[in-house]
């Protein structure tokens, strides 16, 4: 028998998953790089950049596992907790520019990053939401013997 790929992992849900994966072996690298070379310079950014970093491990873990049910839920908390981030560091990076003279993956809504950081959570959300029925289901809870049919 012949084993199909999932929708969610076809087209912009495949497109999806490797630009997050981008996203967290950058924020990754970026967060290990700051944090052992000069973390006593700013650590507020850098401990920020370690946190974009597990953010969008997560995203791409859940989104890779979404059809199933918990990771569909883990997928829409790390997302839209990806989008909060990118708004308040972003805002803040803005009307506070000396909490970041060192820049993040999330300061300025993402410009080091061509702003995807800004607009992936935003495509990240729209793909959960138009999935939602790919999700796999929880399991029916068992009938008990009165119980009408």
């Amino acid at each position: 028998m012949a084993t199909r790929t999932p929708r969610r992992m076809t087209g912009i849900g495949r497109v999806l998953v490797i630009v997050y994966l981008i996203m967290a072996l950058a924020a990754t690298g970026r967060s290990f790089v700051q944090i052992v070379s000069e973390f006593d310079q700013a650590p507020l950014a850098y401990t920020l950049s370690a946190v974009s970093a597990l953010v969008y491990i997560l995203a791409t873990l859940a989104l890779v596992f979404a059809g199933r049910r918990t990771w569909y839920v883990v997928a829409w908390v790390a997302i839209a907790f990806e989008l909060v981030g990118v708004l308040v560091v972003g805002t803040l990076s803005i009307v506070l520019p000396e909490l970041f003279q060192h820049p993040t993956v999330w300061s300025l809504f993402g410009n080091g990053y061509l702003f995807i950081p800004l607009v992936l959570p935003f495509l990240g959300l729209w793909w959960l939401a138009a999935h939602r029925g790919h999700a796999g289901r929880a399991e029916p809870a068992p009938q008990t013997a009165g119980a009408a049919s």
